[in-house]
């Protein structure tokens, strides 16, 4: 007992002593510094020149690159019309009742007498009524639709739940940035007279409200918000509605010869058209929600895109004006921390509850900060009419890498991949293959676009830095310069950052939020140790480092194809020297770029259509140049790599869209086969080689254990049981090994269904539905252990 009272004492000391560090700013004197801020902050979101060339010169000025930024929930006397002390007290009430909130009547009249549900009508009354009208069965059959579906938004309602959020906020967050010149660049796109959707990535629960408070904040009026039934109770889904809020009536997602479901179907087009005929903004998730297991890309909200898509297709509405959105967090409040068990929806009730209980632990000490973010505009008619041209043929994973990876061919075919992982739902199966392909790739490209105009937060900075370059521990002086480097790195690369100010306050302010997963420890001369809490926290840390993947994707994906390329003529644990000596050749770190390229998903490269594999290759070559780890190696009695006096243009490639390579471009190829790269020589070059390398280490390490998993797993089994499967054994694995980054279930099912795609997996009906079972080839333990080192060759120890 009293070994047990003195180990009590001991680490409640040393509780209270790192507590004393946290409160007091570190217990150190360092010299405070701006490193970045005045230097170069990109304007990030233009959209897309190839499929939208005519939006991108007309709603963009460079004027307003100079607009600030602007904190939505700061609001004070002199955001309200009136003075004085008791103006002071009750701004936020006052600001809340001076929005402007026009009407938005839903018209259930007009959507009954619509042509689409009267074309449904004589099937659901084969006796029918006269020409002209409905009978009553069928009229309430459409508005029990109708309730289901919307409800007139009540402007009460609406004050007095944004004067509750604009308190619930600023108590949760240091502020919600958002620039003043995206903003006006929206304001320009409603001025045209077409209406805006709003597309928008999904972070957190929160998204689907604070969204709409920003944009009435703006001026913008009420935003019609399409939300996923799954995730609301039937409490929290009739006060959305009352919001704002939009459902999908099940009956929609019923069979195409199903008479409910035509009729459901046609109500929904008929309110969707009514909806944009009105002016009214709508906003659209493109991503699932928060938690849920399954593809990126979400199946809800490719259907509503569609149902847009078809409105203007029709020419009910001659255009209309795609805005895409992102919402960043320093932490993401309602995070889930069993993603396995973090489907059930939200009541209204246990919302309230996790309100309250957020404000009275997470949000008084832990205030985090939000980034809005609105991309350029563009029009829908415009991508309709351009993105068409870009569509090639494509080849599925299986044909692609399977002779590769069982080396039956050393060849990759000169084709794109197709890879689709999320299920067409019934309103869009209603659409045409041509269209539903259309609003495929438009959301992919816009969400591509939304990722790309995301700011990147200090604690995915934070987080990147602990678990990538000193897991083992750093001194806090030098993560303060560290830092310093990735903000820039991440600015140069054209991706804006989510924070200003001091360091030395960043740095405090990003490893305060990451308190439960960080321990600081006072060392020699008054310095301090930062070191990871080991342990499944590193799961977390390894989510918060993927907000920053995308700015270092391209060199990230050239880091690994450049080791993979090694692998075989180096040991990975030799010399950097050693490694510079060889000669790397164009060719073959296409060879390489391009097998990593097919083996990763496609919801975590989100590549344009519109953009080919290979000008992705070359831009991946081109960034590991610009970074300076790669360097032209002139070999004897080939002409000089800056010497463009003599290149010969073909007549055929000078008039070939840009993107269209095929294999008749024989010129460029021979060309490239001349050039040779080395690894630079320069001191940071290893490290910074290390680093991009370990950015993609979670993916891929996870992929290698799918492939060593395959002949412990029990076969046959569903999709959603192999996954669980796999996922207990990576916590094994991590409990053993401590590389606990990839222990994520996502992880899992995407390592799950790239098997699926690449023949290794094979699914076969039953009863209870698809099962999984091992494919012929993969039967075989030797084709096992191939997969696995074609795998294991991108992983940098």
């Amino acid at each position: 007992m009293l070994e047990a009272r003195l180990q009590t004492q001991q680490r409640s000391s040393q509780n209270g002593r790192e507590t004393s560090l946290w409160s007091s700013g570190f217990g150190m004197k360092l010299e405070a510094v701006t490193p970045f801020l005045g230097k170069y902050r990109p304007f990030v979101g233009r959209c897309c020149q190839t499929c939208t060339p005519k939006s991108w010169e007309s709603l963009f000025h460079r004027s307003i690159m100079d607009l600030g930024f602007c904190n939505v929930i700061l609001v004070k006397e002199e955001n309200t019309r009136f003075r004085g002390w008791l103006v002071r007290r009750l701004c936020y009430f006052l600001w809340s009742l001076e929005q402007h909130i026009p009407p938005c009547q839903d018209a259930p009249q007009k959507i009954v007498e619509s042509a689409g549900v009267q074309n449904v009508i004589p099937g659901r009354a084969p006796g029918g009524a006269g020409a002209g009208q409905v009978p009553s069965h069928v009229k309430r059959e459409v508005q029990r639709i109708l309730g289901h579906m919307q409800a007139p938004p009540r402007p009460i309602l609406i004050r007095l739940f944004s004067w509750a959020l604009l308190r619930i906020l600023n108590c949760f967050f240091l502020n919600v940035q958002l620039h003043k010149g995206q903003m006006k660049m929206v304001h320009k796109a409603a001025q045209a007279g077409s209406p805006l959707v709003l597309l928008s990535t999904h972070k957190s629960l929160l998204d689907g409200i604070l969204l709409p408070f920003v944009l009435l904040s703006q001026g913008l009026g009420v935003l019609r918000v399409a939300w996923d039934p799954r995730t609301c109770s039937p409490i929290l889904r009739a006060l959305l509605k009352k919001l704002g809020g939009l459902f999908l009536p099940p009956e929609a997602s019923l069979s195409l010869d199903s008479s409910e479901g035509v009729l459901a179907r046609a109500v929904v087009h008929a309110a969707v058209e009514q909806l944009l005929v009105s002016g009214q903004p709508l906003l659209i998730f493109l991503e699932e929600p928060p938690g849920a297991q399954g593809p990126r890309l979400s199946a809800l909200g490719q259907t509503w895109l569609g149902l847009v898509v078809q409105v203007v297709q029709v020419g009910v509405v001659p255009d209309a004006m795609l805005v895409p959105v992102a919402i960043t967090y320093d932490l993401v409040p309602d995070a889930p921390r069993d993603t396995y068990h973090a489907s059930a929806p939200l009541g209204l009730w246990t919302g309230a509850l996790a309100v309250l209980r957020s404000l009275r632990g997470w949000g008084c000490s832990r205030r985090a900060c939000v980034r809005v973010h609105l991309a350029q505009p563009f029009s829908l008619h415009e991508y309709i009419i351009n993105a068409r041209s870009c569509w090639g043929s494509r080849q599925t994973l299986e044909q692609l890498l399977q002779p590769i990876v069982l080396g039956q061919c050393t060849v990759v075919p000169d084709t794109e991949k197709e890879q689709e992982w999320t299920p067409v739902t019934g309103p869009l199966l209603a659409l045409k293959e041509e269209d539903q392909l259309l609003v495929r790739r438009l959301s992919r490209h816009v969400l591509n676009a939304s990722t790309a105009s995301s700011a990147v937060m200090s604690t995915a900075i934070m987080a990147t830095l602990l678990l990538f370059k000193h897991q083992k521990g750093v001194c806090l002086s030098q993560l303060l310069g560290e830092f310093s480097w990735l903000t820039e790195e991440t600015l140069l690369r054209g991706f804006d950052v989510g924070f200003s100010g001091q360091l030395q306050c960043l740095v405090q302010h990003a490893l305060s939020l990451l308190r439960p997963h960080v321990a600081l420890l006072r060392v020699q001369q008054g310095d301090l140790l930062v070191v990871l809490r080991p342990g499944p926290g590193l799961t977390h840390l390894a989510r918060l480092s993927s907000e920053l993947l995308p700015a270092f994707l391209s060199e990230a994906v050239g880091a690994c194809a450049v080791r993979a390329l090694l692998a075989g003529r180096v040991p990975p644990e030799g010399p950097w020297e050693l490694q510079g000596i060889e000669l790397l050749s164009q060719n073959q770190l296409y060879h390489q770029i391009l097998l990593l390229m097919h083996l990763l998903p496609q919801d975590l490269l989100l590549l344009q259509p519109c953009q080919s594999s290979y000008c992705y290759c070359q831009e991946v070559l081109d960034r590991l140049i610009q970074c300076g780890l790669l360097v032209a190696e002139e070999t004897p009695g080939s002409r000089p790599a800056c010497d463009t006096g003599r290149q010969r243009l073909s007549a055929k490639l000078l008039w070939k869209p840009s993107g269209d390579f095929t294999d008749s471009d024989s010129d460029d190829f021979e060309e490239a086969e001349g050039r040779y790269f080395r690894l630079s020589q320069q001191s940071r070059c290893p490290d910074f080689f290390l680093f991009l390398c370990r950015l993609l280490s979670p993916l891929l390490k996870a992929f290698a254990q799918a492939a060593t998993f395959l002949h412990q797993g029990q076969l046959p089994d569903t999709e959603s049981g192999y996954a669980e499967q796999l996922f207990r054994f990576l916590e094994a694995t991590a409990q053993e090994e401590g590389f606990f980054e990839c222990v994520d279930p996502n992880l899992a099912i995407s390592a799950v269904w790239t098997f699926r795609d690449l023949g290794v997996l094979q699914q076969t009906p039953s009863p209870a539905g698809p099962m999984l079972h091992l494919s012929r080839p993969f039967a075989s333990r030797d084709n096992q252990e191939k997969l696995e080192q074609f795998i294991r060759q991108f992983i940098c120890g």
